[in-house]
């Protein structure tokens, strides 16, 4: 356990890192910008040349910022259900969200030769995709609201979850076989997750969207610490258990569903972020994870897109095979170390 001073020293390294690696991510890509440069462009001035302005205002500045905001949702989601769940290895996506958006992408990109060409033409937009993506995970939101109505018991909501999410995979499998290999690969790019689509405005609609499911969640943080040790004490302590379990649920759906959308289904983050906290900061209070999860989920996501752009290079790495190299190793530590404390 950390004292205060440790961990004001710690949140000062962290914000600084996260103001570093945001102008470091904006100066790096195919095209090399200048330090000095980008700093000037991002406090309101003019780059020295149009096309570096160009490339900083118009590209990577939204690029960037995307980077923090899905980084922050996705460890807020990943936090707030392994603690719901009492489990170390749920993440943002347990409930099945990112299955229903991949149903609702799935279904566009790969049902559009059944539709009218003019309806087709705008639901393969930008636009249509996104507006798919939030259907889908609006729809599956609303089966598993309605379920945690009905249920007692936490555990088998999780279940719900994990069955919708096998049922939407199930779909998707049965559309991709009967589908061409351009649907099948514009799909596949959806899948693999890109932070660079998004326009200004697009970028204004999601970072309301992770607004209010930030704000969901940091009224839900004195009940998360109460839920640590378990519903019953929980209980004891006068908590509404259904209302704050509903609200939680919201919460995540808002965060990985918008994100989810915008963003694709960007994996691992929500899973290993939190653990990423726990560790550094030696704690499980909720007042303090919060925050280390939003920093260390902005800056372990703006870390991947500046791998992912292979600086210097024309390639771009698909962002989700970035994080899940990232992850990965995270999870596998975590499950042999759970099979340790069994044994």
């Amino acid at each position: 356990m950390m004292n205060t001073k440790q961990n004001t020293i710690l949140f000062t390294i962290l914000i600084i890192g996260v103001i570093f690696l945001f102008i470091i991510n904006i100066s790096l890509g195919s095209v090399s910008i200048p330090i000095k440069e980008v700093f000037n462009s991002i406090t309101g001035g003019n780059s020295t040349k149009e096309t570096w302005q160009y490339i900083i205002i118009d590209y990577r500045l939204p690029k960037a910022i995307t980077s923090i905001i899905v980084g922050m949702g996705l460890s807020i989601s990943g936090l707030l259900m392994q603690t719901l769940f009492r489990n170390p290895l749920a993440g943002p996506y347990v409930l099945g969200l990112s299955s229903g958006a991949s149903l609702g992408v799935a279904t566009v990109i790969l049902g559009a030769t059944f539709l009218p060409l003019s309806l087709a033409s705008f639901l393969l937009s930008s636009y249509g995709i996104v507006l798919a993506s939030s259907l889908g995970s609006f729809l599956v939101l609303l089966a598993v609201l309605v379920v945690s109505q009905k249920l007692r018991d936490t555990m088998a909501i999780l279940i719900v979850g994990l069955m919708f999410g096998s049922l939407t995979s199930a779909i998707v499998g049965t559309l991709t076989y009967f589908s061409t290999a351009e649907q099948l690969q514009k799909f596949t790019f959806w899948s693999l997750g890109n932070l660079g689509n998004l326009s200004w405005s697009s970028l204004l609609i999601l970072s309301i969207c992770v607004a209010i499911g930030l704000l969901l969640s940091l009224l839900s943080v004195k009940p998360l610490n109460a839920l640590l040790l378990g519903e019953n004490y929980a209980r004891s302590l006068g908590m509404n258990y259904k209302r704050i379990r509903l609200i939680i649920i919201f919460a995540t759906s808002i965060l990985a569903g918008s994100i989810t959308a915008y963003a694709g289904p960007i994996a691992f983050i929500g899973l290993a972020v939190p653990h990423i906290a726990k560790l550094v900061f030696q704690t499980s209070n909720h007042n303090i994870l919060f925050w280390s999860s939003l920093l260390f989920g902005a800056i372990i996501m703006l870390i991947c897109d500046s791998i992912s752009q292979l600086p210097g290079s024309d390639i771009t790495l698909p962002i989700n095979a970035v994080t899940s190299v990232f992850g990965a190793p995270i999870v596998i530590w975590l499950l042999v170390r759970k099979r340790k404390m069994m044994n």
